[in-house]
């Protein structure tokens, strides 16, 4: 396996053969790199990195660096990228109030973002923009799904996640869809690691399902205390809460465990396949959502500008609205508001071959659209 990289800042160009741009593009990525957060940041950065390598186009400059998952480092890195380094184009944050602290004013200042994770409301109806484009779903969209799920089998949920803009949408996109009771709504502290003082509000609740959004090093926390604290009550949640980039610390508490998302690595698609393989050749490990949403972002850029010069906004936002790529999720199409039209589907944690994955289990939307996009007026 490649060794990991974990400093603060990466600058890469491409160098390999490829058909090259009408002019030299450079995007600026903000991921997380370092804490808790860095398995997803680093997903991200792989999957997106792929992508370019496999274009073969020398013409694109990534720049790289570390928010360590701080709003106002985020900020700091951004205006740099934009005023010092010049680059075109941002991406890659993972966290919802890093966006929020990033991407108005990115757009603000003639600057296109496209996002690899983070998708808040906030962004996706009134207070949409021609610039900022979605690659990975709005935030309400997987936790949509759970709640959908949760109808067929739970009559009393006990619902959890983080305070924070995306822990918000996800409760709110669970709702949405779940019918009936929850026995308690409970948001915890970003960052949180210990919660005996959750786990046992859910043995007490009565409830007959569980249903948790904690991403990173959250969720390898929660599964672990859980598993230990000899509650029985089913688990479930976003693709997020048990991607492949925490299950092999959550370990086997996390069998069973049902999930969300838009991918799963037995996708039998020709594109599923090559990014499987591709990545797995690369880093030498399974890709997580995290990055299949980045190789994504990086194809939609390269497209676009293949094809018009990131200078000229109108052309080039067009050209990424057209979505002209070969996604290993299949069907991808962009919204009015420009984040996704997907397929979601219902996953479940396996072990196969000794190693803990998601296995496809069923479709639960087909073209799903988010319930924001309605009041954007692109």
């Amino acid at each position: 396996m490649k060794k990991l990289l974990a400093a603060a800042t990466l600058a890469l160009s491409v160098s390999t053969s490829g058909h090259a741009f009408a002019e030299p593009l450079k995007i600026g990525m903000i991921t997380t790199l370092s804490g808790g957060g860095a398995g997803l940041g680093i997903d991200t950065r792989d999957g997106f990195m792929l992508a370019i390598k496999n274009s073969g186009n020398k013409d694109v400059t990534v720049v790289t660096e570390d928010d360590a998952q701080k709003p106002e480092l985020a900020v700091q890195i951004a205006d740099k990228m934009i005023q010092s380094n010049q680059v075109d184009i941002l991406t890659g944050i993972v966290w919802s109030n890093l966006l929020m602290a990033v991407a108005p004013s990115a757009v603000a200042q003639g600057k296109f973002y496209v996002s690899t994770n983070a998708a808040p409301a906030a962004l996706a109806g009134a207070n949409c923009n021609k610039l900022y484009f979605n690659a990975a779903y709005q935030n309400d969209n997987l936790h949509e799904a759970m709640g959908e799920y949760a109808n067929k089998s739970y009559k009393k949920m006990f619902i959890l996640a983080p305070n924070y803009p995306a822990g918000k949408d996800s409760l709110t996109g669970f709702k949405r869809y779940y019918k009936g009771e929850l026995a308690s709504e409970v948001y915890t502290q970003v960052g949180q690691t210990d919660y005996a003082a959750e786990i046992a509000q859910m043995r007490a609740s009565g409830a007959d399902g569980i249903f948790v959004f904690l991403p990173g090093g959250m969720g390898i926390a929660f599964m672990k205390q859980f598993a230990q604290s000899g509650v029985k009550i089913p688990v479930m949640g976003p693709g997020f809460s048990f991607s492949q980039d925490v299950l092999p610390a959550i370990g086997d508490a996390a069998l069973g465990a049902k999930a969300s998302g838009q991918w799963a690595p037995d996708f039998d698609n020709e594109a599923s396949k090559k990014f499987l393989a591709d990545f797995q050749k690369e880093y030498g490990r399974l890709p997580s959502i995290y990055a299949v949403q980045a190789y994504d972002a990086a194809q939609l850029i390269l497209s676009a500008a293949g094809k018009a010069s990131v200078k000229d906004a109108d052309a080039f936002g067009a050209e990424l609205r057209k979505a002209d790529i070969k996604s290993p999720r299949g069907k991808f199409t962009f919204n009015t508001n420009q984040h996704p039209i997907q397929d979601i589907y219902l996953t479940e944690v396996v072990k196969q071959n000794g190693v803990l994955t998601n296995k496809t289990v069923e479709k639960i939307f087909t073209d799903h659209k988010d319930a924001y996009a309605k009041d954007c007026k692109i």
